[in-house]
């Protein structure tokens, strides 16, 4: 890829984080979008929940990549909570692709954020692209979330979709919890284990980014996840062996019920989720089995 200049929302989050200084290594012009008044150049004011971007700091920008939203997994989920995510993410695409759909010379391409939380419950059934939404808070999030990036779209922009599963990081995210638990002796299975999740490395999340990006033509959902899906029990028993350290604490459902309240569903559900098109699409996943994910995140 050519030194290009590419904005960036959701900057300072794990995976947009990431995302900038990969960018930045290899020499491109990364923008970032803030919420605050801009402190330097490479700084753009955005209010989602108002749907603004300055479209000045848009132009010349090859690139829009838009990871934001409030963390689903960062407080307990009520109505409140539930409401502050939806926004963050329906709200702040809709007033990115408005804002990409005003200029003149548009990027050539806009990656919006999404999750595999799409699909809902798949239980042992494994699911890829084709798969149609699921039901409940996340599922109708995330069919939203996409539809707002409309925009975009009906301007000409080829517009990516990156359904994120469970990314193994050891700061943020999901893992960023588990870590310190399963250092300490602590951790173990969920529920009865058996559900599946689907995970994927930080290293890969940001190369399929990339790829999805550079590559002409892709547009449309991606599953960002590890071709082999793994049970919670089978991931506990990597993460013990990686950390060597023993996993003797399940946690059982009704105590997880009781303390994350809706969210739990989300923990104790099962998606097997599959990367078909990403895969069909000539990208190789570096680390695409759970040790060697966990390995890279120490």
């Amino acid at each position: 890829m050519t030194r290009s200049r590419i904005a960036v929302a959701g900057a300072s989050g794990l995976i947009g984080g990431a995302l900038v200084r990969s960018l930045t290594a290899d020499g491109h012009e990364v923008v970032r979008l803030v919420r605050r008044d801009p402190r330097a150049r490479d700084e753009v004011r955005w209010d989602p929940a108002s749907r603004y971007v300055d479209p000045a700091g848009l132009v010349g920008c090859d690139v829009v990549v838009n990871l934001a939203g409030a963390g689903v997994g960062s407080h307990r989920w009520t109505d409140a909570y539930k409401a502050r995510i939806r926004d963050s993410r329906v709200l702040g695409t809709a007033a990115l692709a408005e804002a990409i759909a005003s200029l003149e010379a548009p990027p050539r391409v806009f990656v919006n954020g999404s999750a595999m939380g799409i699909y809902g419950e798949t239980g042992d059934r494994p699911v890829d692209e084709d798969a149609p939404p699921g039901e409940g808070f996340l599922p109708e999030l995330c069919v939203e979330w996409e539809g707002a990036a409309a925009p975009a779209q009906e301007a000409g922009v080829r517009t990516v979709f990156t359904r994120t599963g469970l990314v193994v990081a050891r700061q943020g995210g999901a893992w960023g919890r588990l870590f310190p638990l399963f250092q300490a002796g602590l951790g173990g299975r969920m529920g009865d284990g058996r559900q599946y999740w689907s995970f994927v490395s930080l290293h890969d999340e940001v190369a399929a980014i990339r790829h999805l990006i550079d590559t002409d033509g892709l547009s449309g959902p991606f599953n960002i996840t590890a071709p082999r899906p793994l049970t919670n029990r089978e991931i506990t028993a990597a993460m013990g062996r990686v950390l060597r350290r023993p996993t003797l604490f399940a946690v059982p459902a009704p105590v997880l019920r009781a303390v994350l309240g809706e969210m739990a569903g989300d923990v104790l559900g099962s998606q097997r989720v599959l990367p078909m098109r990403l895969l069909e699409s000539g990208f190789t996943f570096a680390f695409p089995e759970i040790e060697e994910a966990i390995r890279a995140a120490l």
